[in-house]
């Protein structure tokens, strides 16, 4: 079966490779560029030359006062390769990824000033092309008749029922001819370009970017009805200002952020001098214009939208835009999206019952808040899978460490992982749980769950709150957490209250908004997560003051433990692979498909689901949880989802 909302990440273990090797190989020749040669690329296997194509004749806009003076290829070369240079030094060391930003960003806006005007622009507003789009979705053979695209305030743009539409009805389906994917790509002027880079071989998702930017430039390219009725600009934090980015300091989320803009740099300098000096890369229309905000934009579009769906036939993956689908708002609920293989396209059933009128929405998965508004530029103010991040670890220099990792390695645990505290009530997992009870265990209680006849069947317990191993343990690993929720709690610059207070501010910008409420957000459940740890220390601590028994355990419970939701084991993936996943900026997480709304034929799609930012596996997040739906509040922009209107009312 197909993974399911999958992409690869905007950053590759494979790209600092080719970028450190090439840049060592052409240190100096950058200046001895001349205007109109052609250049090999050391990490490219090239042909010998190749002609120049015609310039392709593209509308563009002016920004601001206008564009500004023409600029030397000399001079933006220069400027590229500085920026190049800067964003694949070595990682800045702890304290100075601030420092690092604000340099990476100061280069940018001297590049962005220099491209005035250069950018690509349709006549007309967004909203003048969505008829022209639903016409070319008919004559492809997508349904159309059941909804249409409207304009939900602060939700921005979405789909309403055009008619009543039944809970599980299929109501949207659109062909494989529609998408626009890597195979695509590959058929496209681009695949020259793809079929000699690594890089685009390797990042499907970045050889997905440069595919809409293609085609956008294409008067006559098939996907121009979708092209023109995507936003102009997002609320990504691509599109922040460097103070709204502030707002994101010691939050869980800034990292990420950081990592998000300079790989994004890298990118597009790294492509630039690709798309000025490879011969495949000669007639391509981005050759004459290619700025930044264009690929800011194009990394947005498909970060925001970018679906993994099975090939044609069906042997392998690959990353998609969905027309009209990727219109639909997100709210709580289950995936209700799948890939049908035997009509070749992409379904979609209701997620409840929808009155003529009513906003349509689709689940785009369990993320969290930070998952939310570095990928999508919302917040969702009703997030029932929110979470905050938690590094836990056993001390390899502890004396007990053998016993702890044996015991958790037969849980499927690792000694060392990334667990989450949730939103929800108990803020801990079943296995974040069974970790720390196996973290606090005494040599004793230890041995019992690794000698004796019953010390294999025992694992099972640790994850279920019904057989805690000693009143003791309780209180000592709830004690702990407390601890260091409470220690997380004080890395924040600013207090809940004052956050609460910077939220009331009317002349607060949108950005800034969902920064402050994201921050406000990770205290919210760190200070929850306190005092339920507190409320459970002294639950356990009067079961020890009043000697009440241990619940008993018994083989026969083993039956109901493997049909708990606390069963173990369930594998996590190690800290240790942090340094080197860390590269791994932007993962979608594999989702398994749900048997009871898709067949063998069918893969489940999520929009845009993701994974965590820095590679690392969390536990299950709310993968246990009962999901409720919920109404979401709809008078705060920061609120909105994928789909937003603008700042100047042209998004």
């Amino acid at each position: 079966k197909f993974k399911a909302g999958q992409t690869q990440q905007w950053a590759n273990p494979l790209f600092e490779k080719c970028i450190r090797a090439w840049l060592s190989s052409r240190r100096g020749l950058n200046s001895r560029l001349k205007e109109g040669s052609v250049q090999s690329i050391g990490s490219h296997p090239l042909s010998q030359t190749s002609k120049m194509g015609k310039k392709s004749r593209v509308k563009t806009q002016k920004s601001g006062t206008g564009a500004t003076a023409a600029v030397s290829p000399k001079e933006m070369m220069n400027l590229i390769s500085e920026l190049l240079q800067k964003c694949s030094s070595a990682a800045p060391s702890p304290g100075k990824e601030w420092e690092e930003y604000v340099q990476i960003r100061a280069l940018v806006e001297k590049i962005r000033k220099k491209q005035k005007g250069m950018s690509v622009s349709f006549e007309g507003t967004r909203e003048d092309f969505f008829s022209e789009l639903m016409t070319w979705g008919a004559e492809c053979g997508a349904s159309c008749d059941c909804f249409e695209i409207s304009n939900f305030a602060d939700e921005g743009y979405g789909l309403k029922a055009a008619r009543d539409i039944k809970a599980e009805e299929l109501f949207l389906w659109i062909p494989r001819k529609m998408l626009m994917t890597v195979e695509s790509a590959k058929d496209s002027v681009l695949g020259p370009l793809y079929s000699q880079d690594r890089i685009l071989q390797a990042m499907g998702n970045v050889t997905l970017a440069l595919h809409l930017l293609c085609e956008r430039s294409n008067p006559s390219s098939p996907w121009l009805p979708y092209i023109k009725t995507l936003p102009a600009d997002y609320d990504t934090p691509l599109y922040f200002e460097e103070e709204e980015v502030r707002h994101l300091l010691a939050t869980q989320a800034i990292q990420d952020v950081l990592s998000q803009y300079k790989n994004t740099a890298r990118q597009y300098a790294y492509f630039y001098k690709v798309i000025q000096t490879h011969p495949n890369a000669s007639k391509l229309p981005l050759k004459d214009a290619f700025t930044f905000d264009d690929y800011r934009w194009a990394v947005s579009s498909v970060m925001t939208r970018q679906n993994q769906i099975p090939t044609a036939d069906g042997s392998r993956v690959t990353l998609a835009l969905i027309p009209l689908w990727d219109m639909c708002n997100h709210t709580n609920g289950l995936i209700t999206t799948g890939y049908n293989l035997e009509d070749d396209r992409c379904e979609c059933v209701a997620l409840k019952d929808y009155k003529e009128g009513e906003q349509i929405y689709i689940f785009y998965g369990t993320r969290s808040n930070a998952e939310f508004v570095i990928h999508n530029g919302f917040f969702f103010e009703d997030n029932a899978h929110d979470r905050v991040k938690i590094k836990l670890g056993v001390s390899k220099s502890e004396r007990l460490y053998a016993m702890k990792a044996e015991v958790l390695a037969r849980a499927g645990i690792p000694a060392s992982s990334i667990f989450a505290l949730h939103c929800s009530e108990p803020p801990i997992s079943a296995q974040l749980l069974a970790f720390l009870r196996v973290f606090c265990m005494t040599e004793e209680e230890l041995r019992d769950y690794l000698v004796g006849d019953h010390a294999i069947n025992k694992i099972f317990t640790l994850g279920n709150t019904e057989f805690p191993v000693s009143w003791e343990n309780e209180i000592k690993l709830w004690t702990f957490l407390e601890t260091r929720a409470a220690l997380l709690l004080k890395t924040y610059k600013t207090s809940s209250e004052e956050d609460r207070s910077m939220l009331e501010k009317p002349d607060l910008s949108l950005h800034s908004r969902i920064a402050i409420k994201l921050r406000l957000a990770e205290k919210e459940i760190l200070e929850r997560a306190v005092s339920c740890c507190r409320a459970k220390r002294l639950h356990f601590q009067k079961q020890l003051d009043e000697g009440a028994p241990l619940p008993l355990y018994e083989e026969s419970d083993i039956a109901l433990l493997e049909n708990a939701d606390a069963k173990l084991p369930i594998i996590l993936r190690k800290l240790e692979e942090e340094d080197e996943s860390v590269q791994e900026e932007m993962n979608l997480a594999q989702i398994k498909p749900d048997a009871a709304c898709v067949d063998s034929s069918k893969t489940p799609v999520l929009n845009g689901q993701c994974k965590d930012l820095n590679g690392t596996q969390e536990d299950p997040p709310g993968g246990d949880a009962v999901v409720k739906e919920s109404k979401v509040e709809k008078h705060d922009p920061s609120t909105k989802r994928t789909e937003g209107e603008p700042k100047d009312g042209g998004k």
